[in-house]
């Protein structure tokens, strides 16, 4: 949510922003917020001339009653009988505009960075640099649930009779490597500095609201029935409702936090959930990174965040790729996102597997996150990045280790968590 002063001054540049979003449905948003916004200031300040009325009305009252002049006094109070009456429907009129005034804003999408190419949708994305280099072998690479199903690692049949499609049990060193990549995952921003987290599954809707637009709302979040509690789609969305309503003093920043959770999402509207993969599907894992900081150190935290994912890759022997996202393909809070791609010799081209935002300050301002500096208080920034986000992770492991003989290479990075093996083999 962008700050509605910016709205009142300058409203010609909120509409080239969205127009460079591909969003002109929202254009006769700004005029509606304009003329909403000038109808609440209007009422806020004839409620504050009615006030000051009212008060000093009120003084005339008791000081007629102590000289002894009962009706003089009691005409005032009915005048102030009626100004109280003007408040109460001023005051209604004040809270029914802020709320339409809200649910507007919550629509004008955030100011993208000057840097973001523009593009309609992902088609439009800018492939940035290439990491490592993508092989394809000689013999021929299966899809990635048949590698598993070779090594006895998964059971789509018994999770789609249990819960559908969309759902997996994997089992024996499938199931092992899996929590092997998290756990490295974890150790791995552990030693970069951040603080490592475990938040809670589920959230209030004042958070989901704060943290993400009502599109990407409809489009992902699972809601329990008769609670105001809704499933995360991801850590981060727990992660920055952690710091709602609260002032951090400027000297603990920056904040740097690495979560672990599952995440539940409908997929809707997505290409659509695979009925033998893994790659989209309602439920998964994900190791992620938080950071909440100063505005002026944002752009040089989102650097530094996307690099580590690529550090963490390659660290995996996984050739990988990063794209700068256009605006089309930027979700409404975000001022500037990079995906990064890994390598399928399968497909013998790039998947995404990590997607590393800049929100500025529009998580802060809807969830009140402020920083207590020197000069005052005022809207903090964050970030958010995909450490690993398995099985994506374990697509890109799979293909990209998988052996002549059909045995997976374990990369050395992985074998501690591995109980020292160097590859799972068929039984």
């Amino acid at each position: 949510m962008i700050d509605i002063k910016i709205l009142r001054e300058n409203p010609e540049a909120v509409r080239e922003n969205i127009r460079k979003k591909f969003q002109d449905h929202k254009l006769p948003l700004v005029d509606e917020i304009i003329e909403l916004d000038r109808k609440n200031r209007e009422a806020i300040q004839r409620g504050n001339e009615a006030r000051k009325e009212r008060n000093d009305l009120s003084g005339t009252i008791g000081r007629l009653m102590r000289e002894g002049k009962r009706s003089e006094a009691e005409q005032i109070k009915s005048r102030v009988g009626d100004i109280n009456k003007e408040l109460e429907d001023i005051e209604a009129k004040e809270s029914e505009y802020e709320t339409e005034i809200k649910s507007r804003m919550m629509k004008i999408p955030n100011f993208i960075d000057e840097t973001v190419p523009i593009g309609r949708d992902d088609s439009e994305n800018v492939e940035v640099q290439r990491y490592g280099d993508p092989v394809v072998p000689s013999y021929e690479i299966p899809y990635h649930t048949d590698i598993m199903e070779s090594l006895s690692g998964i059971d789509l049949n018994s999770a789609r009779r249990v819960a559908g499609n969309g759902f997996y049990y994997l089992t024996g060193d499938i199931a092992r490597l899996h929590s092997s990549v998290l756990a490295y995952a974890r150790d791995f921003m552990i030693g970069k500095g951040f603080t490592y987290c475990v938040p809670p599954f589920m959230i209030r809707s004042d958070v989901v609201t704060g943290v993400m637009s009502f599109e990407e709302m409809d489009a992902m979040m699972y809601k329990i029935e008769g609670e105001d509690l809704y499933l995360i789609g991801t850590s981060e969305h727990s992660m920055i409702g952690k710091f709602i309503d609260t002032v951090i003093p400027e000297a603990k920043l920056p904040l740097t936090l690495t979560s672990y959770s599952p995440c539940f999402r409908k997929e809707k509207g997505a290409h659509g959930i695979e009925e033998r993969g893994v790659y989209r599907i309602h439920q998964f894992e994900k190791q992620e990174m938080i950071v909440v900081c100063k505005p002026e150190d944002s752009m040089a935290w989102y650097d530094r965040m996307w690099r580590y994912s690529v550090e963490l890759f390659r660290s995996l022997d996984i050739p990988v790729r990063t794209l700068e996202c256009c605006s089309g393909d930027l979700a409404d809070l975000k001022v500037k996102s990079l995906d990064v791609e890994a390598w399928s010799p399968r497909q013998k081209k790039y998947f995404e597997v990590c997607s590393c935002s800049n929100l500025g300050d529009a998580q802060a301002r809807r969830l009140k996150i402020r920083v207590d500096g020197e000069g005052g208080k005022y809207f903090a920034h964050t970030l958010n990045n995909t450490v690993v986000a398995p099985p994506r992770m374990l697509i890109a492991l799979l293909e990209n280790n998988l052996q002549a003989d059909g045995s997976v290479r374990i990369p050395e990075a992985l074998r501690p968590y591995m109980g020292g093996q160097d590859a799972i083999r068929r039984k």
